[in-house]
């Protein structure tokens, strides 16, 4: 299958600047981001397609190139060749790590150049209620995570100190440098992990990692007026970084269940109020739960119909990071009487029958149905 234009992938002209390159990247890796599309192949192979476009269009020398000899450039051990700039694929190194840095506060940190590697993010789940969402909860995950390990004090050595000695692969630089094509190209060590060190006596628990596997629960703060789909980032929660390195972060997906009673939609609030025929009809007051767990009173006017809407000012949902509440609103629905007793049908019968043909009664039922028979008779005299 050919490739795509590198400039049409990330849908900018040729001539486009390096800041409007990395700007038309942004913007479309975080729609097309795997972690924003969970389970879309197509999304993720577009997702791809822009982290390749990128890592050749923001270099100088390979946009050079590019724009000489076009796909010809990288071929025969170049992107084509199973090795590309990057290295196997397009993780999150180069732009794709500053893509990950805005939308996730951090992540794959670290790196090459004899640094230490921080250790891996986290992800857990938390369901709650519409009534904990609207108030704000506290809420425990349980997490499956790498730990420190008490073993070596997550040195990684028997010994317990942080010893080690250059990698012999990289040198201690952390990197390692290929022939690609007309380049060469700069990866992290597969040896060292890109630390760049290595331990000298392996801690025999943590085999030199630094972490073993462990599960822990941890308490999540919730905030009022949180949105179904939120996710929450605990700094330094998630796995621990090898060999003393800094941990990385938890990220608590929030899911908020149906509630039996209300709807939201935003910072509103609607609930669906069956009336009686007769309460319709009269009129009156009735009371209603609000999402706070107090009650609210409705006034009812004589002749409320079905799908009538009535609106409670500041009685809806909480919003987030303020002191504001949404409105709420009752969706009325006219109950039809059923399993009439002798004497009730009776007295609906009655009322039937002085009722019709009273415009004045049921002006939406003798409306439509005048309508009705004016349809008819254009009908039957051709018109």
């Amino acid at each position: 299958m050919a490739k795509l234009d590198y400039y049409a992938v990330l849908m900018v002209e040729r001539g486009a600047s390096a800041d409007d390159l990395k700007k038309a990247y942004r913007k479309l890796a975080m729609q097309h981001h795997p972690d924003r599309n969970p389970g879309d192949a197509k999304a993720e192979q577009k997702f791809k397609e822009l982290n390749e476009a990128y890592d050749v269009l923001k270099d100088e020398q390979k946009r050079a190139a590019y724009d000489r000899f076009g796909h010809a450039a990288f071929e025969n051990g170049g992107m084509g060749g199973g090795g590309g700039f990057g290295g196997g694929g397009f993780g999150f190194e180069g732009g794709l790590g500053d893509i990950f840095e805005q939308m996730f506060g951090g992540g794959r940190r670290g790196g090459g150049g004899g640094g230490v590697q921080t250790g891996a993010d986290i992800k857990a789940a938390v369901e709650i209620d519409l009534t904990e969402a609207f108030a704000g909860t506290k809420a425990n995950v349980r997490v499956s995570t790498r730990m420190a390990c008490d073993a070596c004090n997550g040195t990684g050595s028997a010994d317990k100190t942080a010893s080690a000695d250059n990698c012999t692969t990289c040198g201690g630089a952390g990197r390692v440098r290929a022939q690609q094509g007309f380049f060469v190209v700069e990866r992290t060590c597969p040896t060292c992990g890109g630390a760049g060190r290595m331990v000298r006596n392996p801690c025999r628990v943590c085999s030199g990692a630094g972490t073993v596997p462990r599960e822990r629960t941890l308490s999540v703060q919730v905030p009022a007026g949180v949105e179904d789909g939120t996710r929450i980032r605990l700094s330094g929660e998630g796995e621990a970084g090898p060999r003393g390195a800094a941990p990385g972060d938890l990220y608590v997906h929030v899911s908020i269940r149906q509630h039996p009673i209300f709807q939201r939609d935003g910072a509103n609030i609607f609930c669906r109020v069956p009336l009686r025929m007769g309460q319709a009809a009269l009129g009156g007051e009735i009371e209603v739960p609000t999402i706070d767990g107090t009650a609210a009173k409705v006034k009812i006017p004589a002749g409320t119909q079905s799908g009538d809407q009535f609106r409670l000012r500041s009685k809806g949902f909480s919003v987030l990071r303020s002191t504001q509440r949404g409105d709420m609103y009752i969706q009325v629905a006219v109950e039809t009487p059923q399993n009439l007793t002798k004497r009730q049908r009776e007295l609906l019968e009655n009322f039937e029958q002085e009722s019709a043909g009273q415009g004045s009664v049921s002006p939406e039922h003798e409306g439509f149905f005048a309508k009705v028979k004016d349809f008819l008779k254009n009908v039957a005299e051709g018109g």
